[in-house]
């Protein structure tokens, strides 16, 4: 479980094939504070160290996160958001991000404002009940807050700290992003269609 609150930004150092799988070799701004077994949610997906070095470790994606996700397009030299998972003796700064991506979205278009930027994106529309003004979102694992939803787009606003602190500032247009909808509006979709089915 995560807060959507990105720790750090690494940069990717390797990347290996291994059958359907992507083994991705990340450098490690957490020092002994990383360990095998441990989750660490990357770009918004949680993923599982398996292998620590000295400078960098080492996790797997297998073919349905590589599907779901943009970690199918990362390359060598790419930076990548890190959030290790929250403890229960931390406050909740965020949202609850589980690290569980629900689809990619497209960076449709990027407005500098002065001290501040709006970042639009483009999502497949048959999501777009999943989206409410000033509701929840993670866009590659950042907590955010969603302003302006219509059918196939919304945008985010960012301070000068997010774009310092996150991969927000390499984002360009037609950049692929991580989707994480908020989970308790999830619940709360299901729940609906569930009663529609019964009513049926």
């Amino acid at each position: 479980m995560f807060t959507g609150i990105i720790e750090s930004v690494a940069e990717v150092l390797d990347v290996t094939e291994g059958g359907t799988n992507k083994i991705f070799s990340i450098s490690n701004p957490f020092g002994h504070d990383v360990h095998v077994d441990q989750s660490i949610a990357h770009n918004g997906v949680c993923l599982t160290v398996t292998e620590v070095g000295q400078q960098a470790y080492k996790v797997t994606a297998v073919l349905e996160t590589l599907q779901l996700s943009n970690l199918s397009g990362l390359k060598v030299g790419d930076h990548i958001n890190l959030e290790r998972c929250m403890t229960l003796d931390n406050r909740l700064d965020g949202h609850i991000v589980q690290g569980h991506v629900d689809t990619t979205a497209i960076v449709d278009d990027i407005e500098t404002l002065d001290g501040s930027w709006y970042y639009t994106f483009q999502y497949d529309p048959r999501f777009n009940h999943h989206l409410i003004p000033k509701g929840s979102i993670a866009v590659n694992g950042v907590s955010l807050t969603v302003v302006d939803p219509t059918k196939n787009t919304f945008r985010v606003a960012i301070i000068p700290f997010t774009f310092e602190h996150t991969n927000f500032q390499y984002l360009k247009p037609g950049d692929p992003v991580n989707i994480e909808f908020d989970m308790l509006g999830k619940y709360v979709i299901r729940y609906l269609e569930n009663m529609q089915k019964k009513e049926l």
